[in-house]
């Protein structure tokens, strides 16, 4: 995969779409394009607002956007150097790293299937793709750009863009239509087209016997379902709300950072908050920045779990490293602190079915990131040996009293798949035909 994979796949969902570069944009009521098994039409059509459609020629003009080191300050960055095509749309980094080297404090989401989100960025503080592209290109940390109206002048001086943005919006240059021409492109970066979707769809081939273990503890011990739950109308493996597991924890005293957070988050000043989520330690508050209400302290959107193989470091503060760190960090009920979400609870998973788990959360990886995936699963595989999160005794009851173990599954039932836990069966499989009907 690279940039011109990116143009591969983004044509590919042009082509499937019907449309041509001559085409006038499409309206509001335009069919949903091609979609792979995992993505619904029905999640697309309510993902994609009236008028919002991704148009080809204001797709190809947001992905050279995207891709345009001249949005930063200084030429440097660009929105794919935190989001690069070839790693899944993102850096690889634990944290981002903006202009001038400088390091934020957040780990870069992966854009993939970022249409289908609530909401944008860790904390929820943007509402859509369009709200969320301008903000990176304003931030001190990342982009460097003093204001929308920098933006504006810097871009209308570009020749290129000028005669580029009177072709699409028949206008000037402007940064809501900047913003919406991103925001087209990325819209067609959606990811449903693994190996649990031919799994889920009836390929028992698709998993092997370590995979299928893995999504029945998924969906039992493992407890992951409490918030990464799925159905083949919200795919995502993310119930998309937000959850202090104590990963901020390890850091900051929580009571004492709320109240002075507090002070600065009533300005209401928006930039000011997003310079707020990248540059302070009140980064470490999450979502109460941008609520203001106390029980959000140190809370996080939950992360998808598509393509979870190849987008790591992990959590919010990309600070573990592997998925079997994020298994210990689980495994032990999270770091206490006040505002620990009351659903974190030691789960008593052995070694080896960590391992299955692990397994099974590489088959969500998007089909055309199979050899990466491959990659990544080899070199997780190998930071085994240095777990930093790892507490088999506290995770196994042997001390501490962090609550009660979750049971265990029956793994002599059926798959859970068969269960219907991803939706009804018949909504996943197709119906025999009936003898003398078409």
């Amino acid at each position: 995969m690279g940039h011109r994979s990116s143009n591969a796949w983004m044509l590919a969902f042009l082509v499937a779409a019907g449309v041509s570069h001559a085409a006038e944009p499409p309206k509001a009521s335009a069919p949903p394009p091609k979609l792979p098994p995992g993505v619904s039409p029905v999640l697309w059509k309510v993902s994609v607002p009236p008028g919002a459609e991704p148009t080809p020629d204001k797709v190809l003009l947001g992905e050279k956007l995207f891709n345009d080191q001249r949005l930063s300050v200084d030429n440097t960055v660009s929105c794919s150097t935190c989001h690069e095509p070839k790693k899944g749309f993102v850096d690889g980094k634990d944290r981002s790293v903006g202009i001038k080297d400088q390091k934020g404090m957040r780990n870069s989401p992966t854009v993939l299937n970022a249409m289908f989100n609530a909401s944008q960025f860790w904390d929820g503080r943007a509402a859509t793709l369009e709200d969320q592209a301008k903000l990176p290109i304003l931030n001190p940390i990342e982009m460097g750009m003093p204001s929308p109206e920098a933006v504006v002048t810097k871009v209308r001086a570009i020749p290129e863009y000028a005669a580029e943005f009177q072709k699409v919006f028949g206008r000037e240059v402007n940064y809501d239509d900047l913003a919406a021409a991103i925001a087209a492109f990325e819209r067609t970066q959606f990811s449903g087209s693994a190996r649990f979707d031919a799994f889920i769809h009836g390929d028992e081939k698709a998993f092997n016997a370590s995979e299928k273990r893995g999504w029945a503890l998924f969906n039992g011990k493992g407890r992951c379902t409490e918030c990464h739950a799925a159905n083949i109308v919200s795919p995502l493996f993310s119930d998309q709300k937000f959850h202090n597991i104590g990963i901020a924890a390890h850091k900051q005293d929580f009571v004492q950072l709320a109240l002075e957070g507090l002070k600065v988050v009533r300005t209401g000043d928006e930039k000011q908050i997003d310079e707020l989520a990248l540059q302070t330690k009140f980064s470490e508050l999450g979502r109460f920045l941008v609520t203001k209400q106390e029980n959000d302290v140190g809370a996080f959107k939950t992360p998808t779990l598509r393509n979870i193989g190849i987008t790591g470091p992990y959590m919010h503060d990309g600070s573990l490293n592997s998925l079997w760190d994020v298994m210990d960090h689980y495994n032990k009920g999270g770091v206490q602190n006040p505002y620990l979400d009351g659903g974190m609870q030691r789960l008593g998973l052995t070694e080896p079915e960590i391992d299955d788990l692990v397994a099974f959360l590489y088959t969500l990886t998007d089909t055309r990131f199979d050899k990466f995936n491959q990659q990544e699963l080899a070199r997780q595989r190998g930071l085994k040996n240095k777990r930093p999160e790892r507490d088999t005794a506290v995770a196994m009851g042997k001390k501490g009293n962090l609550g009660d173990i979750a049971p265990n599954p029956d793994l002599d039932k059926k798959n859970p798949a068969e269960m219907g836990v991803y939706g009804a069966e018949t909504s996943v499989k197709s119906e025999p035909k009936k003898e003398g009907k078409p």
